[in-house]
């Protein structure tokens, strides 16, 4: 503001609160509008403007513009901004700055690190982990020169006074400058090995994308099976030799935020990338180098693309501690490289992919996270615990809605911790001291004994808390009308793998009528059983097993589907009992368990090695041009008896498994359409609301809006809220907001 004030010659001054910012301006009326037009087309790249409120008033005569101490007009606080990708002008000062050449923690007020080293408020040195790094004078000189580009930049560091790398090999540091840390590293991706990298928000396993035995090497030490792995490639052009990419994905690639972009494989992926990545799929999780030391690696490097995925082991957070790490990687990485920088809040990359014409957020971490979202109603003093798996928290100040970085599936101890830890930090971070804990209805999720043992500790010390659960697929449709300020009844469709009903029973494929207080259930896909409870989730073909026993009965013995043939006669039949007798088989309706179902069915996933495998493998069989589906029952819920029969006939006559999946696909999407145009013509409803990690599938909801809105409907989707369970604390935070103002 005070460069762009001088520029335009005008008088006042500029003041921050924590409220926003005060500019106080006199001078002609043609410099004052084009300090305003300036405010919009010349803010830096990571900047967001909310909203501008411009007054008259009466000039006092300044000589000059300067900038006033701060000011707190209340108990509101500044925001915090995400962590920034390095930008371009810092990349050339690392080539001409002689202070910094090649230094890989550079950084201005246009990039760096921010979310990753705070501590607490105000956002000043003192209060972030670069408080034990004092600046130089030089250093010092820039920080404090007011049209310097890294003036008040908290981070500002170089190499006489800044953290710096250091490298470890079975344990023991290497002594070495900081361009022999990084040939030694290039030197090891080049010979097949793995090398562990300190990051911005935790550390990563690094390896050569085009190296077969290197991939499996890197499954095997860090036991990633199959989960498919993100690939950094370094520029645009090179990506595009082996995905497509349209400009709405390139503007993901290379915006300052750098997430992880889920991108169509095209011919040229098998010349050029190992097929162990991503194994069974048509997508590739791609982003751009975004931290100074990726550039140096890559300069060194004659390969277009390494894996970069996150350093952690079996579900558990991603490391962020040099100690535990040097330790820990000692069985899986040939090197490990840190700095000294201290990560405070561990983020994880986000994720994002396209849908329609837009990008969509799946994982909401680095470069997002702690940006707030804007809530129509109060909900100060709110704290959402979040639901089991894929999970997040979310807490409330006035009218925005602080949702956590992703935390991940709350099963182990390290990611429980995590959660404890992180929730802690944000009630410290933004003056929140909760009144309100709002869990799900499930009383043996994690997330839900933590809401009622943090209720404990908070009455103990004499404050009030009143405690809300909320049905998790309600959450997921409020999240949704959240998101796009829906305060009325909508037809809510909430597809997902599971999450307990208020029947006692796992739901996952509602259709309802919701609005922010209550929601009435008006239609699901039929019970199937669940052999071994969710023991289903790991082993898919228990899924496909109860599917066909369901349409065939005892009869589904004769079937001999080649999966069938691929599962131990002895375990298939054990299986079997349990579904004749009803032995351990609750009841289930979830999308996602229908969708693993079929996969099976098709042998493309009968044990599953990550979440979503056999949905994510099923989706990559699609095909375009292909229109027909099966039919469906409407009773009192829909059933796919005539589809699981049709299904299985067309496998035994050899129909192609791209047909039989694609068909499937229309028929989820026909039987929600039809569904929601009964609910119209019954209750009058427009608006469409689709939430749920099914929803992550491009190909079901393209072809689902398309015709949505063929019908005239209009259909809201989740854009910067994930639609799986980290978007489900959203929803939990307004359905208690909505029934305390209530």
């Amino acid at each position: 503001m005070y460069r762009l004030a001088m520029e335009n010659g005008l008088r006042g001054w500029v003041r921050n609160t924590n409220e926003g910012l005060t500019i106080f301006l006199e001078g002609a009326p043609g410099s004052l509008k084009n300090f305003r037009s300036d405010l919009n087309h010349r803010s830096p790249e990571a900047s967001s403007i909310t909203g501008i409120i411009i007054e008259d008033v009466k000039p006092e005569g300044f000589s000059g513009f300067e900038i006033r101490s701060s000011l707190n007009l209340s108990d509101e606080i500044t925001e915090i901004s995400p962590d920034i990708a390095v930008c371009a002008a810092c990349l050339n000062d690392m080539k001409t700055q002689q202070h910094r050449i090649d230094y890989p923690l550079i950084n201005c007020t246009h990039c760096g690190p921010r979310f990753t080293i705070i501590k607490d408020l105000p956002y000043d040195r003192p209060n972030t982990t670069m408080d034990n790094f004092p600046m130089c004078a030089t250093c010092t000189s820039e920080y404090e020169h007011i049209l310097d580009r890294r003036f008040h930049a908290q981070p500002v560091a170089c190499n006489r006074c800044g953290p710096a790398y250091e490298l470890w090999k079975k344990g023991r540091a290497v002594p070495g400058s900081l361009s022999e840390i990084v040939r030694e590293a290039a030197e090891e991706i080049r010979r097949g090995g793995i090398v562990a990298l300190k990051g911005v928000g935790g550390f990563h396993l690094v390896c050569d994308a085009g190296n077969q035995d290197a991939v499996l090497s890197l499954r095997k030490r860090k036991g990633r099976e199959s989960k498919p792995l993100a690939v950094m490639f370094r520029d645009v052009e090179q990506a595009g030799q082996v995905v497509r990419i349209s400009p709405v994905e390139e503007r993901a690639l290379i915006s300052w935020r750098r997430p992880i972009v889920l991108l169509q494989q095209s011919d040229g992926f098998s010349s050029h990338l190992a097929p162990a990545l991503n194994e069974g799929l048509a997508t590739l999780g791609v982003l751009l180098p975004y931290m100074p030391f990726h550039y140096l690696l890559m300069e060194h490097l004659e390969i277009p693309a390494v894996v970069l995925t996150s350093g952690n082991f079996s579900e558990q957070p991603i490391l962020i501690e040099n100690n535990q790490a040097i330790n820990q990687f000692g069985r899986v990485a040939d090197l490990v490289i840190t700095h000294q920088r201290e990560i405070y809040n561990r983020v994880d990359d986000s994720v994002v992919r396209q849908m329609g014409d837009q990008e969509r957020l799946f994982r909401r971490a680095r470069g997002f996270c702690p940006d707030p979202l804007p809530v129509t109603l109060p909900v100060n003093g709110i704290l959402a615990m979040g639901a089991e798996l894929v999970n997040s928290f979310c807490i409330g100040k006035g009218n925005r809605a602080y949702l956590s970085q992703y935390i991940g599936d709350l099963k182990n101890p390290p990611t429980q911790e995590f959660y404890r830890d992180t929730i802690d930090r944000f009630r410290k971070l933004f003056r929140i001291e909760p009144t309100v804990i709002v869990t799900d209805l499930h009383p043996e999720y994690y997330s839900t004994k933590s809401g009622r043992e943090l209720k404990l500790i908070l009455e103990h010390t004499g404050k009030q808390i009143t405690m809300e659960e909320v049905q998790h697929h309600h959450a997921h449709i409020a999240a949704c009308m959240a998101e796009h300020h829906l305060d009325e009844q909508v037809i809510g469709v909430a597809f997902d793998g599971t999450g307990l009903g208020s029947d006692g029973h796992s739901w996952g494929s509602e259709i309802m009528l919701a609005d922010l207080e209550r929601f009435q259930r008006i239609s699901h896909f039929e019970y199937l059983l669940m052999p071994g409870g969710d023991k289903v989730v790991e082993q898919p073909w228990r899924m496909a097993l109860s599917a066909l026993y369901h349409t065939y009965g005892e009869k589904v013995r004769k079937l001999n589907l080649p999966f069938m043939l691929r599962i131990p006669e002895e375990e298939r039949e054990w299986i079997l009992q349990m579904l004749c007798k009803r032995v351990n088989t609750p009841l289930t309706c979830g999308a996602g368990r229908y969708f693993d179902a079929v996969a099976a069915m098709l042998n493309l996933c009968l044990r599953s090695g990550y979440e979503g495998e056999g949905p994510m493998k099923l989706e990559a069989l699609t095909t375009e041009g292909i229109t027909g589906c099966y039919p469906v029952e409407h009773q009192e819920a829909i059933s796919f008896v005539p589809v699981f029969r049709m299904i299985a006939q067309e496998i035994s006559l050899g129909v192609q498994p791209e047909q039989i999946a694609t068909k499937f696909h229309n028929t989820v999407i026909t039987a929600i359409i039809q569904t929601v145009l009964v609910i119209r013509k019954e209750h009058g409803l427009e608006r469409v609301v689709l939430s749920g990690g099914v929803f992550q599938n491009r190909y079901l909801v393209e072809h689902l809006v398309m015709q949505l809105e063929k019908e005239k409907f209009n259909v809201y989707l989740h854009a910067v809220v994930p639609p799986n369970d980290g978007g489900v604390s959203l929803g939990q935070l307004v359905i208690a907001a909505k029934r305390r103002a209530i």
